[in-house]
C-alpha cells in the first residue's frame, strides 16, 4: 500500500465520526487559528489556498473576513471533504470556495483548479498530521506567488508551560495521531532560503502554539 493511499485511509478511519463534532470540539485547543486568519491580508482579487482544510471552517471565516478573495482548498480526507463541501453550500459560499482531494506533497494547482498560483497559502494544525510534512512546505512554497506568503500555524513546544503540562499534551496528542513539528522553524528556513523567502517564527500562548510566516521576495 502507497503511503498516500495509507494516509487517506488512516484520516477517513479518524474522522469517520469526529468529522460531525470537529468544529464544536477543537475550538479549545486549536489555538491561534482566527489570529492567523486576521494576519493574512490577502490582496483585493487575489486567491488563497489552505493545505489540509478539514472541515472547511477556516476557509468559511476568511472568506467572510476578505470578500472579493478566492479560496481554495485540499485535504486527502474524503470524509473531511464531505462535511466541508456541504459546510460551504449551507453558508452560501460555493461561489468564494472551491475544494479539491489531493496529496499535499504532491499537488498541482493547474490540474486541480485551474489556476497557476497564489498569494497566500495556510496550513493550520494540519502539518502535524502529515507525513513528509517537510515536503509539504517544499510543495506550498512552490506554487506561492512572488511576494506572497506562506502561513502555519500548529502546536509548538509548549516551553513555557509546566513540564507536565507538556507531557500530557503530547502523551494525549498521540492518540490521534499528532506530532508537533520542533523543526519547523529550522526546516522552514532552510526550504525558504531555498525558495527565496524569509521566515519568522513566533511562539504564542506560552509556547503552546508556534506560528510561522515565509514571505517570497518579489520577482
Amino acid at each position: 500500500m502507497s503511503d498516500v493511499l495509507a494516509s487517506s485511509e488512516l484520516m477517513d478511519r479518524i474522522y469517520r465520526r469526529q468529522r460531525h463534532v470537529y468544529d464544536l470540539t477543537r475550538k479549545y485547543y486549536l489555538l491561534g487559528r482566527d489570529r492567523m486568519i486576521l494576519r493574512l491580508a490577502p490582496p483585493a482579487g487575489s486567491r488563497v489556498l489552505e493545505i489540509g482544510c478539514g472541515t472547511a471552517r477556516n476557509l468559511i471565516v476568511a472568506a467572510r473576513a476578505y470578500p472579493g478573495v478566492q479560496f481554495f482548498g485540499i485535504d486527502i480526507s474524503t470524509e473531511m471533504l464531505e462535511t466541508a463541501r456541504r459546510l460551504v453550500e449551507r453558508e452560501g459560499l460555493s461561489h468564494d470556495i472551491r475544494l479539491a482531494r489531493a496529496d499535499a506533497t504532491a499537488f498541482d494547482p493547474a490540474l486541480l483548479f485551474g489556476v497557476p498560483s497564489f498569494s497566500r497559502i495556510f496550513v493550520s494544525y494540519s502539518l502535524s498530521m502529515m507525513p513528509g510534512w517537510e515536503a509539504v512546505l517544499e510543495r506550498a512554497l512552490r506554487w506561492l506567488a512572488p511576494g506572497g506568503e506562506l502561513h502555519v500555524v500548529d502546536f509548538g513546544g509548549q516551553e513555557r508551560l509546566p513540564a507536565w503540562f507538556r507531557a500530557g499534551l503530547r502523551t494525549w496528542l498521540r492518540l490521534f495521531h499528532v506530532t508537533p513539528r520542533d523543526e519547523l522553524e529550522q526546516e522552514l528556513t532552510l526550504i525558504g532560503l531555498r525558495s527565496g523567502a524569509l521566515t519568522a517564527v513566533e511562539r504564542p500562548f506560552r509556547g503552546y502554539a508556534q506560528y510561522a510566516v515565509c514571505r517570497r521576495l518579489h520577482a
